[in-house]
């Protein structure tokens, strides 16, 4: 599969990423684009209406079990992943994790706990912040509980955006113990006047929670590579700037999806050499703050 395939695939779904590729050089960016085409391949397949969907995703599944099995020959994406993989050193068990949310998400969805959200958020998302940290050659031995925050903060920005649309398609991410009386995936998707605030006080905890993750991560970030750290410090901003748009916005959530411009995204890469500054004077990045990982524990990447 041609490398500029995955660049457009980058430009024409991850608007935020590829914004953030941009800064990494040819090489790098090259690798996280061809990451993200698989994690796009996988994701569009879950999200779907293919009536083998579900047997596809098992087989991927299990083609990154046993790199023998007849589907990384006969599946182009998996194949181009499974070389990027042992090119980059990426940890397969991290995407048997992010094999095994996609396929959690063949089911009607209704988490119940803070504790349920944030394993689909590693499963999802988290583990590919673990990848990304291989094919930017980090090397350092503390960076990947950071790179699992960043995915985790990026997931929870995900699903306060997406709450209605995947309502609609009976998923409720937001914990059923954040709520009074917890909504169904159904009530929610209706949009009704009477749950617009139950609905947008969770979001507005979600993207609380996620602040902490993105400040964790940006801490993390300078075990980076230096050549990579201003490009993820952008994603990072660029993310971010979805849950604060959601905020000042009031958190309409039935108002459809907040997206950021490019004048945004300019003035955030512009913000972000500030990010990268200051951090040169560091002679050590702090420990990693364990109470971020206490619900994650046995998951990829987590001691």
């Amino acid at each position: 599969m041609q490398n500029s395939q995955a660049k457009q695939v980058l430009a024409r779904n991850g608007k935020s990423f590829y914004w953030a590729s941009l800064f990494l050089g040819s090489e790098l960016a090259d690798r996280a684009a061809r990451l993200y085409q698989f994690c796009r391949f996988v994701d569009d397949l879950a999200d779907g209406d293919l009536p083998d969907r579900l047997d596809s995703l098992e087989d991927i599944r299990a083609g990154l079990t046993d790199p023998k099995h007849p589907a990384v020959a006969t599946i182009p994406e998996l194949k181009a992943f499974v070389a990027l993989a042992t090119e980059a050193n990426i940890p397969l068990k991290a995407a048997g994790e992010l094999l095994d949310g996609m396929l959690r998400d063949q089911h009607p969805t209704a988490l119940q706990t803070e504790a349920e959200l944030l394993r689909y958020c590693h499963a999802v998302a988290g583990t590919v912040g673990l990848m990304m940290c291989r094919v930017l050659n980090c090397q350092h031995a503390h960076a990947d509980a950071f790179a699992i925050d960043l995915g985790v903060a990026m997931q929870l920005t995900n699903i306060a955006r997406d709450v209605l649309e995947d309502a609609k398609m009976d998923r409720r991410y937001l914990p059923a113990n954040w709520f009074d009386t917890p909504l169904s995936p159904a009530t929610i998707a209706e949009a009704a006047n009477d749950s617009h605030l139950p609905v947008a006080a969770a979001i507005n905890e979600l993207l609380e929670l996620a602040n902490q993750y993105y400040a964790s991560a940006l801490i993390g970030i300078h075990l980076l590579p230096w050549r990579s750290r201003f490009s993820i410090i952008v994603a990072l901003r660029v993310y971010g700037q979805i849950g604060h748009k959601l905020k000042r916005s009031g958190l309409q959530w039935w108002c459809g999806r907040t997206v950021v411009n490019k004048l945004t995204k300019a003035r955030l890469s512009i913000t972000s050499l500030i990010d990268l500054l200051s951090g040169l004077g560091w002679k050590k990045v702090p420990e990693h703050k364990a109470s971020l990982h206490i619900h994650l524990k046995g998951l990829a990447g987590v001691e």
